[in-house]
């Protein structure tokens, strides 16, 4: 059964279906870039080399075993969460994500050239860092990536990075394909700035409000080792539910034009990150979306 916040979806269906590979056009960069103009994603396999991938792993499971996370009644790569563990966001974590064994995948080679020909000029990656360690029954709302870093370019693209396979049952991201073309959306809360206006950060909870609503469709995949999934600032996404015992770890890392402007809470040697968000009184989303009708 595939669940996105408790609410059952059929994969095939109207409201679920399957995200479209790239790699058949890696060798065009105008392809590329027309391709995710019409999706407002790139599904590209076994991009990052897979050895990082299983290295960066086994440093993060070691973290959360010496945290007391994993069920160490499992093979300790297998990642089980022991129960009653939340796993966690570790946004900026220093044993975890400042560990050359993790930077070395998400500032890979591989990932800085892809950016590099794909902005067309040199490419740089937030120093801050994002990484979620998704428990069992997790699940992200759907959101805009331009309310938490909308200060600098707009030209900043996220890419998901699966640090292991990611099945279906796993909770993968989920892309709102269409979403980059929500106007009315782009020009309300894709205005927001969540440290400014203290509202919550998610647009929406319901997966099938917004496609009933604004249009468009989920999709998603099986993720394996080396995928990424690369989207804009203005692409909704969500993700599917954890079904498994087990937690899903990726990373979600942002790249820009080094010669653009930079939203500066996410760089330097000690990024300030969020400020004011979630301090004091917080506005709930469902207000903020009365008061612009949307």
């Amino acid at each position: 059964m595939v669940t996105m916040n408790q609410l059952q979806m059929t994969l095939g269906g109207k409201y679920l279906g399957w995200l479209r590979e790239s790699n058949d056009i890696l060798d065009s960069v105008d392809a590329l870039r027309q391709r995710f103009e019409e999706d407002g994603y790139l599904l590209i396999r076994k991009m990052q080399p897979a050895n990082l991938v299983e290295i960066a792993r086994q440093h993060l499971i070691n973290q959360l075993s010496i945290q007391g996370q994993i069920d160490t009644g499992f093979p300790l790569l297998n990642g089980v969460a022991k129960t009653s563990q939340r796993g966690g966001f570790f946004g900026g974590h220093k044993e975890m994500t400042r560990d050359v064994k993790f930077l070395d995948l998400v500032e890979s080679p591989q990932i800085m050239n892809f950016f590099d020909q794909f902005f067309g000029t040199t490419a740089l990656t937030y120093n801050y860092k994002w990484l979620r360690v998704v428990p069992p029954k997790g699940f992200t709302g759907a959101h805009y990536d331009i309310v938490y870093m909308g200060r600098g370019t707009d030209n900043v693209l996220t890419c998901w990075t699966p640090i292991g396979d990611i099945p279906i049952e796993l909770g993968p991201l989920a892309i709102l394909v269409g979403s980059h073309r929500f106007d009315i959306i782009k020009e309300t809360y894709g205005q927001m700035d969540v440290d400014r206006d203290h509202v919550t950060g998610s647009f929406s909870n319901d997966p099938f409000e917004l496609i009933d609503k604004y249009g468009g469709q989920w999709q998603t995949t099986d993720f394996q080792v080396g995928d990424v999934l690369i989207f804009g600032m203005f692409t909704m996404h969500a993700s599917l539910d954890n079904t498994t015992n087990r937690f899903r770890l990726t990373a979600d890392t942002r790249y820009q034009p080094a010669n653009e402007p930079v939203d500066e809470r996410w760089v330097g040697s000690e990024p300030i990150g969020h400020y004011a968000w979630q301090k004091g009184e917080t506005v709930p989303m469902h207000q903020a979306r009365q008061k612009w009708n949307v």
